[in-house]
């Protein structure tokens, strides 16, 4: 072998969980969180795009899912990008997330783009039940460092 062979080791995982209000006032403050964990991350996924969708999955837990019961909103970074989840009541699955809605949002309606900017924004997207209702979720890949000019 010619040369000095480096192989980079992946960092371990970093994770932040929260209980958030089952109110509208969730959602900046689950955004602060998710901006404030992928600024620590030597590497990290597009942190207004990860603001984005967790706004939209906080958002709806908030909106769809009844009583006053707390949402947990769980951000893992990885060597590979970042995943949210955010967890609600509900064990109802969130309608047209993995799947195409049938028919496209009205364009005068205030509603019905979330899910969708989910569906197209984030590297893969689901949910899953848990023991207490759901989690839904999603991935972004890393960003790769930008060159910078010298």
């Amino acid at each position: 072998m010619n040369g000095l062979a480096l192989q980079e080791r992946p960092s371990a995982s970093a994770s932040w969980r929260i209980a958030l209000p089952h109110t509208a006032a969730a959602v900046p403050v689950a955004r602060a969180l998710v901006r404030t964990a992928l600024a620590e991350a030597p590497h990290g996924a597009d942190s207004d795009t990860a603001e984005l969708l967790t706004a939209e999955l906080v958002a709806n837990a908030v909106e769809h899912t009844a009583g006053s019961a707390p949402i947990e909103l769980v951000v893992e970074l990885r060597p590979s990008g970042c995943q949210v989840e955010v967890h609600d009541p509900d064990p109802a699955p969130p309608r047209d997330l993995t799947r195409p809605a049938v028919a496209a949002p009205d364009p005068w309606q205030e509603h019905g783009r979330g899910l969708l900017l989910i569906r197209a924004l984030s590297s893969s997207c689901g949910h899953r039940p848990t023991d207490s209702g759901k989690a839904v979720w999603f991935r972004l890949a890393t960003v790769p460092p930008q060159r910078r000019p010298r």
